[in-house]
């Protein structure tokens, strides 16, 4: 079976995000001063063809650690969506 799997990577919540910053300056600059912040992340869909729907997250999870997600410097959360 197939599975549509979004991942939502993001900087952590604790270190700085220079590209959030440098969009919240864009913001206010354009007179968009009611926003207080903003943090940049990456958005991620993925179709997994597996037996059931642990196995395909098992299998996002692991793309996740290895090559989308630097674990250092950032967290990610995993969705299925139709």
């Amino acid at each position: 079976m197939t599975y549509n799997v979004q991942i939502k990577v993001m900087p952590l919540k604790d270190l700085l995000d220079p590209q959030g910053k440098a969009v919240l300056g864009g913001l206010q600059n354009l007179g968009l001063g009611n926003v207080a912040d903003v943090r940049v992340g990456k958005h991620i869909t993925l179709q997994i063809d597996a037996e059931n729907e642990a196995a395909a997250k098992q299998i996002a999870d692991e793309a996740s650690k290895k090559l989308l997600a630097n674990p250092v410097m950032e967290f990610y959360e995993i969705e299925f969506v139709n």
